[in-house]
């Protein structure tokens, strides 16, 4: 899985990916979605539901299978198990210099929201 992510450019010095595996199956573990072809990850999303808020991280799509609708459908299928939660609304993050990334949330519904975002470090991720 973290192979993958280093391949789509997901993994920086700030964030632990093993950690936020480990966190992730500990915490509905049914929103964590993996995409197999002949026993390699290609593909992947981590979702989740905080009660107000449906949130996405971690799409990916190893280089060698993006732009055949992969990444659509791990998208639609995140969306399906978190609107079965009771979910209003989803959010996501994307860096601004992702310009590839913002085009395909455009492309499958998702719009620019007016907000800036904040965050605080509770723990080291090392």
């Amino acid at each position: 899985m973290v192979q993958l992510w280093t391949d789509c450019g997901l993994v920086v010095a700030w964030n632990n990916p093993h950690r936020d595996i480990q966190r992730k199956l500990a915490v509905q573990p049914e929103l964590f979605l993996v995409g197999c072809l002949e026993a390699k990850i290609i593909a992947s999303v981590m979702a989740g539901y905080d009660g107000h808020r449906g949130w996405i991280n971690y799409l990916a799509v190893h280089p060698d299978y993006q732009h055949a609708g992969l990444g659509k459908r791990m998208m639609d299928e995140a969306e399906i198990r978190i609107r079965s939660t009771g979910c209003p609304k989803i959010n996501l993050q994307v860096r601004r210099t992702n310009a590839k990334v913002i085009e395909f949330y455009k492309k499958i519904g998702y719009k620019l929201d007016d907000v800036v975002s904040f965050g605080k470090r509770l723990e080291p991720d090392e």
